[in-house]
């Protein structure tokens, strides 16, 4: 059996969590907390950037919409095709989401639909970065700022991409990435990255993830007591899950440029299919480095994809479809709608597959899964 996806292990985990337990601080924002953030705050080189760890990037991204003073009767306006967190973050607050289409070639949001969809009531605008191919930040950028609009980059599947030399997360007001299992790197399952861009926020944001608490300045001496300062949760990672995440860190760029590598011998085997017109490859425009998170093919239209996975699947290769359209969800309609036409949105949903992905995946099984589909399409 190839697996779609393995945790990310290199074997620096199990001293560190060791180490951890042994240090009798489990709990957060301790040293390993703050060694992945300044770990992080490192590689934002020549930026004003603020990393946080949490327990998610879900509760990154509800963060994001409380510092963001998200409230009832704001809209809030995102790529449909995503994961439901992106959403729920700001459907929370009572925010409604207007849902755009996508362009076909990146699955990245349409910016000549997101600005058609601005009104009076947009708070914020959404970028969602797919396969760690980034969104087109500069002419987000320059929309929000004409129109005087916040913007959150969801990087969950963004670590070390680029866009423009800049790191995904930190273009925008405020950025999150994901450390979940199914990631490129992980803190033992869950958890993920609040990255605050703008001074003015970055403060509070340490007192939210804290229950609303100024606990950070008393650990760090500043207070002779913490109180409740602000309104909070409790956001915080465990030092187990920082522990797994900083075993993780020492090795990646081992881990980023092993995913890159698989990545392109994907691309070089199955050039040829597309080639012959059986299926799209992945694009990556100028611009942008992306980390080798996720390799798809997309499909001529459903039925192809459905026939070629079970294919797959009948050789002991396990692989994923990915999300179904949030506008399309019973939640979707009850929380937002879609402006504009959906041009691509479902239909490239439907024909897009995920082959297996993840460090430690031998070359011999990339080539087993491209002479499967191979195999595959010689029989057609």
């Amino acid at each position: 059996m190839i697996p779609f996806n393995r945790p990310t292990q290199t074997g620096s985990e199990q001293a560190f969590v060791t180490e951890a337990l042994n240090q009798n601080l489990l709990s957060g924002n301790g040293t390993f907390t703050q060694r992945c953030e300044q770990w992080f705050e490192a590689s934002f080189a020549h930026t004003q950037s603020r990393a946080l760890l949490t327990s998610s990037c879900t509760h990154a991204l509800e963060m994001a919409a409380i510092l963001l003073d998200i409230k009832e009767g704001d809209e809030v306006i995102m790529p449909s095709f995503t994961f439901p967190s992106t959403a729920n973050a700001f459907v929370l607050r009572g925010a409604r989401i207007v849902f755009v289409d996508i362009e076909p070639s990146t699955m990245n949001m349409c910016i000549d639909a997101a600005s058609e969809a601005i009104t009076a009531k947009t708070k914020a605008i959404v970028a969602v970065h797919y396969a760690g191919v980034a969104c087109d930040m500069a002419a987000l950028m320059a929309l929000a700022n004409q129109h005087n609009i916040v913007v959150v980059e969801d990087a969950a599947q963004g670590m070390l991409a680029s866009f423009n030399g800049k790191p995904l997360g930190t273009m925008g007001h405020i950025g999150a990435y994901s450390f979940h299992a199914t990631k490129n790197f992980t803190s033992g399952g869950e958890g993920g990255l609040l990255i605050v861009n703008e001074p003015q926020l970055q403060q509070r944001a340490y007192w939210l993830r804290e229950s609303g608490t100024n606990r950070r300045d008393f650990m760090q001496g500043k207070v002779d007591k913490y109180s409740w300062v602000d309104k909070g949760s409790s956001y915080l990672v465990s030092e187990l899950n920082a522990a797994y995440l900083w075993g993780n860190l020492q090795h990646a760029e081992t881990i980023s440029q092993q995913r890159l590598a698989l990545w392109e011998l994907y691309f070089k085997k199955l050039s040829p299919l597309m080639a012959l017109g059986k299926f799209e490859l992945p694009t990556v425009p100028a611009g942008c480095q992306h980390n080798g998170h996720i390799f798809y093919i997309k499909l001529n239209n459903p039925q192809e994809r459905q026939a070629l996975q079970e294919h797959l699947a009948a050789h002991h290769i396990e692989t994923a479809t990915h999300y179904v359209p949030l506008h399309s969800s019973q939640a979707g309609q009850r929380y937002g709608h879609f402006h504009g036409e959906d041009r691509y949105t479902t239909q490239e949903s439907q024909r897009l597959l995920r082959l297996p992905l993840f460090y430690g995946l031998a070359v011999e099984q990339v080539e087993r899964v491209c002479a499967i589909l191979e195999q595959n399409f010689a029989t057609e």
